[in-house]
């Protein structure tokens, strides 16, 4: 292994020396730790979206605390790609859409584009769902008009990038506070039997009947258009010295690993607070609104309002960074470059246009993340194969413990979405 893939150390497990300005005192520079955090949060965001709602909703309601632990271990997967995504972008100063154009044939290009695209599509479909609810639960407002509120506000979002990449970091990591504040309420409301939580999260369960709920949680967790942003969004503060790079990607795993494990934090209290509410008193709640409804009766008004102001922020700050994940695989894998407001535009007007048309919104939600799921491995696989290359990494490329860890992800998502296809196909 090569010196300076000491900077895989929270990928594979390997030890190295910290980066030179870390050593430098035992109390690092908090002002320089504080300059690098952002990109993990705005993708963070993707891991805590309204599709994560309608699946753990889901999963409490029906299932109690038995599929806590595939947060935990989704997370740990989440964990490890963004950081192999962020590395690339630090490494090479190019996104993965970019590079799979200048790597991969023209035809494997479109096909990546074409999954890209549909996932993209699934994302925001699921964040404009999410924020329409947020609209129509708070203060009414029917689900058509909250979805083009949604697009509106997350536009205008995006439009803060012009003043610097920064301004939309601080934006979307307010919205996270907001979303963690209001479930500290709900589980401060429920108090939930703690030692039987700590127990599922840790032992793993799963029946066929579970199975396909777990995958839309894997799907809602695991999100195959923020893999895309991640290596996009480094490169704002990305210096081209090497020294600089390895201290990067050292500061970026600190981002990664608050940012992911703040939203670890927010998925698991979705399970904990649907399966303490109703799960304990008979509820199969497969519906948002129901929750919504269902919460304040039995937990008071509080409890309605922290709901639905934790599902609105996750919608506007979710449809905003699918949005902007979309232009960058619209730009990245087949160079096309549209004015900046149509690729925005483009990207949210199918989310609209379905819900428009009615269709439940819960089912729409949840396969929307099974969707995703299928989506994965066209981001996996194409970040190993790239991250793998020495002649793209030079001396950033995965050693082979962090390409066994890799590939070990890939094939198990790929094995539940098969064991998914047959399980609903054998009936």
């Amino acid at each position: 292994m090569d010196a300076d893939q000491g900077v895989d150390i929270s990928v594979a497990g390997e030890s190295d020396a910290l980066p030179p300005t870390i050593v430098a005192s035992a109390h690092p520079n908090l002002s320089r730790v504080f300059k690098f955090m952002g990109p993990a949060f705005i993708v963070s965001v993707a891991y805590m979206d309204p599709g994560n709602f309608g699946a753990n909703i889901t999963a409490g309601s029906i299932f109690n605390y038995n599929l806590v632990w595939v947060i935990l271990w989704s997370n740990v997967f989440a964990i490890f790609l963004q950081t192999l995504s962020a590395k690339l972008g630090i490494a090479s100063g190019v996104d993965l859409p970019a590079h799979c154009r200048k790597e991969f044939s023209k035809p494997a290009n479109w096909f990546l584009w074409i999954i890209g695209v549909v996932a993209a599509m699934a994302t925001n479909l699921a964040e404009f769902l999410g924020g329409s609810l947020g609209f129509y639960l708070l203060f009414g407002i029917p689900l058509f008009w909250g979805a083009v509120l949604t697009g509106i506000i997350s536009y205008l979002i995006l439009e803060l990038s012009k003043f610097g990449q920064n301004r939309v970091e601080l934006a979307i990591s307010g919205l996270v506070s907001i979303i963690s504040l209001c479930f500290v309420i709900e589980l401060f409301l429920v108090r939930p039997d703690w030692p039987v939580v700590a127990l599922h999260t840790v032992l793993p369960s799963l029946s066929r009947d579970s199975l396909f709920v777990a995958v839309a949680m894997l799907g809602a967790t695991v999100m195959p258009h923020v893999i895309y942003l991640h290596s996009h969004l480094v490169q704002s503060r990305r210096n081209g010295t090497l020294s600089a790079m390895r201290e990067h990607l050292f500061l970026e795993k600190v981002d990664i690993c608050a940012a992911m494990n703040i939203a670890f934090v927010i998925n698991a209290a979705m399970v904990v607070v649907s399966a303490a509410t109703f799960h304990s008193r008979g509820l199969a709640v497969e519906s948002i609104e129901m929750a919504h409804q269902t919460l304040q009766p039995l937990l008071g008004r509080l409890s309605g309002v922290a709901f639905g102001t934790a599902l609105l922020a996750s919608g506007l700050s979710s449809a905003t960074v699918g949005t902007y994940a979309g232009q960058v695989i619209m730009e990245g894998f087949v160079d096309v470059r549209l004015p900046e407001w149509a690729e925005r535009v483009l990207t949210m007007l199918p989310a609209i246009a379905i819900i428009s048309v009615g269709l439940d919104p819960v089912k729409v939600l949840v396969t929307s993340q099974v969707v995703l799921s299928f989506a994965l491995p066209a981001a996996i696989i194409p970040l190993l194969l790239i991250t793998g290359r020495r002649r793209v990494m030079g001396s950033f490329v995965n050693d082979k413990r962090t390409g066994m860890v890799g590939w070990t992800i890939c094939a198990l998502i790929i094995s539940l979405n098969a064991a998914l296809l047959w399980s609903t196909f054998s009936g």
